[in-house]
C-alpha cells in the first residue's frame, strides 16, 4: 500500500518488488503499474522462481526476474541497464519547455519526455505518439491538469526516452491551447507583470488617445482607400490580458517583441490590436485586406 501511495505522489524511474509481500504480491503491483504507470519499468525478485512463473512476470510487462539468492552486482547491473534508457533519446539543460514540444509536435516524434524544473524541483512526465500529446503526469495529477502544470514551467532539465507507453489520448487537444491555458493560469496566480516590449511601448507612446487613433485611421484610409475595410477604433482595457499573454507567447517561443495581433474570433468583425496602456483596438471587416493593412500599421 506503501508503494501505491508513493507511486501516486511522486515521478518514480524503477520499481524493483519482491514477488511475496503482504497485502499484496507483486503481480498485483506489476498489474498495477501497467495499467496506470505503463512507463515505469519493473524489476521483479523471487526466491521461488520457476520458467512459468519468469514467464508469466514477463508476460505481464516486468523488464527484469531475478531469482534468489543473487548476487548485488547483476541487480545493479540490471538496473543501470534500464535507467540508461530513460535519457537515450538525449537530455538537455535549462530549455524552454514550451520550444522543444513545438518541435516534438512538428516532428510527429514517439517518445517519453521527463522534466525537472528548475526552480520547484518538481518532476512530471509526458508522453508523444507521433507528435501528440497522449497523456502527462505530475505529482497525483494526469491528462491536461498535468499537462497545464508542466506547461508552466519556465526552465527545466529534460530527457528524452524513445518510445512511449501509453497508447490512449487521455489529452484530446493540440499543444498550442494546453500551452496558452497554462500561460493563463500562472498569469492569475502571480501578480499582473507588463512585458518590457509592451512598456517600452507604453512609455514612447505618450500622445493623446484621440490623436492616436486619428492618425491611425488617416494613414489607413490614405494609403489603401476608403474600401480599406476599416470599422471602428477605440482604445479598451479589456484586451489588455490578451496583450499580455499573446506578448508572453511571443517571448516563451522566441517569435521576437509583440507588436500587434490580428485576432480572428468568427465575430462579424475581425480585430487587430496594439499593446499600450489601453490596448489600441481597430475593428475591421473579415474580407478587409489585412496583410496591407498590417504593414500600414507596422510603419
Amino acid at each position: 500500500l506503501h508503494a501505491l501511495e508513493g507511486l501516486k505522489r511522486n515521478i518514480i524511474s524503477l520499481v524493483v518488488t519482491d514477488l511475496k509481500m503482504p497485502h499484496m504480491d507483486g503481480f498485483e503491483l506489476l498489474a498495477h503499474i501497467m495499467q496506470h504507470y505503463p512507463d515505469i519499468p519493473v524489476i521483479i525478485i523471487t526466491g521461488y522462481s520457476t520458467p512459468e512463473m519468469e514467464q508469466l512476470a514477463r508476460e505481464g510487462g516486468a523488464v527484469g526476474y531475478i531469482a534468489k539468492p543473487f548476487l548485488i552486482e547483476n541487480l545493479a547491473r540490471q538496473i543501470l541497464i534500464t535507467l540508461r534508457k530513460e535519457s537515450e533519446g538525449g537530455t538537455l539543460h535549462n530549455v524552454s519547455s514550451g520550444m522543444f514540444l513545438q518541435l516534438i509536435e512538428m516532428e510527429q516524434k514517439t517518445c517519453t519526455i521527463r522534466l525537472e524544473d528548475k526552480a520547484s524541483r518538481k518532476k512530471g512526465i509526458l508522453f508523444f505518439h507521433e507528435g501528440e500529446l497522449f497523456d502527462a503526469r505530475v505529482d497525483n495529477m494526469q491528462g491536461q491538469a498535468a499537462a497545464h502544470e508542466i506547461f508552466s514551467w519556465d526552465a527545466v532539465n529534460l530527457s528524452i526516452q524513445n518510445g512511449c507507453a501509453v497508447m490512449e489520448n487521455k489529452i484530446q487537444s493540440d499543444l498550442q491551447p494546453l500551452i496558452l491555458e497554462a500561460m493563463r493560469r500562472k498569469d492569475e496566480n502571480e501578480p499582473e507583470e507588463v512585458p518590457e516590449s509592451v512598456m517600452e511601448q507604453m512609455e514612447q507612446g505618450e500622445e493623446e488617445p484621440a490623436d492616436q487613433l486619428k492618425k491611425f485611421k488617416e494613414r489607413i484610409e490614405n494609403q489603401i482607400g476608403q474600401q480599406c475595410g476599416l470599422e471602428d477604433l477605440y482604445q479598451d482595457e479589456f484586451w489588455n490580458s490578451w496583450v499580455a499573454q499573446l506578448s508572453k507567447a511571443g517571448e516563451l517561443f522566441h517569435f521576437g517583441d509583440f507588436r500587434l495581433a490580428y485576432i480572428d474570433k468568427g465575430d462579424t468583425n475581425d480585430y487587430i490590436l496594439i499593446p499600450g496602456q489601453k490596448t489600441t483596438v481597430i475593428t475591421v471587416d473579415p474580407k478587409c485586406p489585412r496583410d496591407k493593412i498590417l504593414r500600414v500599421i507596422s510603419e
